[in-house]
C-alpha cells in the first residue's frame, strides 16, 4: 500500500499525540503528576525529518505539560494542544505554511482524527487504532503506536526524498 503513495510530494508530518506518539497510557500518580512513555526511536525519527526540512506538527486533543517537555526535547515548533477540532487545526497549519493538503501527512488514532486524515494527502494510522480512523487511512504501519510507528512514516518520507 504504500508503495502508491506519493511520499516525496508530503512537506508537512503532523500527528496527534496520545494513541500516536504514545501508546495511548497515561500515567498519574497520587500526588495528580502525569507521565507518558515516548519512543526513542521516534523521537530519532522525527529529529531527522525535522533537520531534512520537513515542517512537524503536533495537534492534541489534550493538553499535558509531558508533551510539551517532549516536543521541545525534539525540536518540535508547532505544538497544538487542547483541540479537539484536529481538521481546523491542520487547516489553520495549512495556511501558516502555505501549502495545501496534498504536501501533508497526517496521523491519528481516533474519531476525532477522522476529518484530518481524510483531508491530509496520506493519511495515516497505526494498527492499534480505533476502526474509524483505520478506515479512513491511506496507510496503516506495521509498527503499533508508542513503539515505532511514527519512525516508519518518517523512514517512508525521508526515502522518499533521497
Amino acid at each position: 500500500m504504500s508503495d502508491s503513495l506519493n511520499w516525496s510530494a508530503i512537506k508537512v508530518f503532523a500527528m496527534d499525540v496520545d494513541g500516536v506518539l504514545t501508546d495511548g497510557s497515561i500515567y498519574i500518580s497520587s500526588d495528580g503528576s502525569e507521565m507518558k512513555r515516548f519512543s526513542i526511536v521516534d523521537g530519532l525519527g522525527l529529529m531527522m525529518c525535522r533537520d531534512a526540512g520537513f515542517d512537524l506538527a503536533w495537534i492534541s486533543g489534550r493538553a499535558s505539560g509531558a508533551t510539551s517537555v517532549r516536543a521541545k526535547e525534539l525540536g518540535i515548533a508547532r505544538v497544538v494542544q487542547g483541540r479537539k477540532d484536529k481538521i481546523t487545526a491542520l487547516q489553520e497549519l495549512a495556511d501558516e505554511l502555505g501549502v495545501g493538503m496534498e504536501s501533508i501527512a497526517y496521523m491519528g488514532d481516533d474519531i476525532i482524527d477522522v476529518a484530518a486524515i481524510e483531508a491530509a494527502g496520506i493519511g495515516i494510522a497505526p494498527p492499534d487504532g480505533q476502526t474509524s480512523a483505520i478506515q479512513s487511512a491511506n496507510y496503516v504501519t506495521q509498527r503499533n503506536a508508542g513503539n515505532g510507528a511514527v519512525r516508519e512514516v518518517c523512514d517512508h518520507l525521508l526515502a522518499a526524498r533521497k
